[in-house]
């Protein structure tokens, strides 16, 4: 396993999300969570929703096993790139002339006053979509290096640039807030795109796409099978990989009919729920992916397995202290980060029961990413479809019970509820056999143990902070 390569994502993740909590804290103060701070988070929602199902999967975990299997990589990378970044780029068109009805779309019950000042902003902040997919397609490229820490490190500049942003704007009206944060958006994706096109640069893919660009009219029939094969995978993997975005799509969506606030409740929270997600979960699915889809093409499915082994205990570990700690914790979490300017106590109150619900689902949905990896190097995206579309099913049932009385915090139970679905379907498709062999009883007993006395001594911890601070 390259621990190194876990390590340098894992940083590369958590710097990011330093600074976007920064980011998070600055526009709470600022913006707080009320109707301005959910006309940001809608208008963001769309372009964001895109750059998780590239940026976390979709596209590498498909695009990657093709490229390594292809034979003519120069040629079938630049038709991939100018495929996908002429489809991308049309798209981006489209929502800037239709983005009122799209706007409406997404949140319908905002006021129509609203809905026309959030369809500006939109327009503006979905101009990050191509330039996201700029940076998936050259980070794609450099994991096949196994150079990671570019990609990795690279996000923090979009927070760098909306922190900035925020500076810039904080006495401003909210109005100004908005437009100035919405171009420190594409300002932000700009910069990722300039530094990915150093580094690739560096190892020579520029080069090797711009020869691929030459050759591509004369030997575009020899790369046929395998943009096939990259389109038969990708629509499936695209679903697949984004059931935790729709359903986070869903839940603004549904949340714009409840009181003001409740957007950035869900918000707020998901933020620190994805923390550990990323931090852990996708940093070491992204680090180990390569390696796996590698095993696989050679038939070598004995070290694919004990990679998904030696993953899978780490992340059990690490995904259970966290969910522990998250869920215990989660009033002093929301406390510490958000809880100044205007936003107030009933605000933390809120986002706390909303984050403890979401936690409860982390480690299906982190474990679902480990276990993803053997699908995707196998080309079997469309079972992962299958999964996705029984876990989305899953969400529904959970809003149908959950939603009107229990309001967002509903939401964020729909979504775990989802999680487990997922999680158990993913097991069934790897196969409970080779599942049985990853739990061995040592390491299960001693799993046990320090899960116990850590949940333990954590509670004890929150005990005194409650007697001591009166959080």
């Amino acid at each position: 396993m390259k621990i190194k390569s876990i390590f340098t994502n894992g940083a590369g993740i958590l710097l990011s999300r330093i600074f976007g909590f920064i980011r998070d804290l600055m526009m709470a103060s600022i913006l707080g969570a009320n109707i301005y701070s959910d006309i940001f988070f809608v208008a963001f929602k769309l372009p964001n929703l895109f750059r998780r199902i590239f940026g976390e999967g979709a596209f590498a975990q498909s695009f990657l096993p093709s490229f390594i299997a292809s034979r003519y990589k120069s040629i079938f990378a630049t038709h991939i790139l100018l495929n996908m970044l002429g489809v991308i780029i049309s798209l981006s068109i489209i929502v800037g002339l239709f983005a009122l009805p799209i706007t409406q779309l997404i949140a319908p019950g905002f006021s129509q006053d609203t809905i026309l000042i959030a369809s500006k902003y939109l327009a503006i902040q979905f101009w990050y979509l191509p330039l996201i997919f700029l940076v998936t397609f050259l980070g794609a490229l450099l994991q096949y290096k196994e150079h990671f820490v570019t990609t990795a490190f690279s996000t923090v500049l979009l927070n760098i640039s909306i922190i900035c942003g925020l500076l810039i704007s904080r006495d401003m009206p909210k109005d100004k807030i908005l437009l100035i944060l919405s171009y420190s958006v594409i300002i932000g994706g700009l910069l990722q795109v300039v530094i990915h096109l150093i580094v690739a640069h560096n190892f020579k893919f520029i080069k090797m796409l711009w020869i691929g660009l030459i050759s591509l009219r004369r030997y575009k029939e020899k790369i046929v099978e395998d943009t096939q094969r990259f389109w038969f995978n990708f629509f499936p993997a695209i679903w697949g990989n984004s059931t935790t975005q729709v359903m986070a799509f869903l839940d603004t969506w549904l949340a714009s009919f409840l009181t003001s606030g409740s957007i950035s409740y869900l918000y707020y929270a998901n933020r620190i729920f994805q923390l550990p997600l990323a931090l852990f979960a996708i940093a070491l699915s992204t680090a180990i992916f390569p390696s796996i889809a590698k095993y696989i093409r050679h038939n070598d499915e004995e070290n694919a397995l004990k990679q998904m082994k030696r993953g899978f205990w780490i992340l059990l570990s690490l995904l259970s202290l966290a969910t522990i700690g998250g869920v215990i914790f989660s009033q002093e979490i929301i406390w510490l980060l958000f809880e100044r300017g205007a936003f107030t106590r009933a605000d933390t109150t809120e986002t706390a029961l909303v984050l403890q619900m979401y936690l409860i689902g982390l480690l299906p949905f982190g474990l679902a990413k480990l276990f993803n990896l053997w699908l995707y190097s196998r080309h079997e995206q469309a079972k992962a479809a299958k999964i996705a579309t029984y876990s989305l099913g899953g969400y529904i049932i959970g809003v149908l019970l959950f939603f009107k009385t229990l309001g967002a915090v509903g939401l964020a139970l729909a979504s775990t509820l989802s999680g487990f679905i997922s999680f158990i379907l993913i097991l069934y498709f790897f196969g409970w056999s080779k599942f049985k062999n990853f739990l061995e009883k040592k390491l299960l007993s001693i799993f046990l143990f320090g899960i116990v006395v850590s949940g333990i001594l954590m509670w004890g911890v929150h005990i005194v902070l409650l007697h001591y601070f009166n959080i």
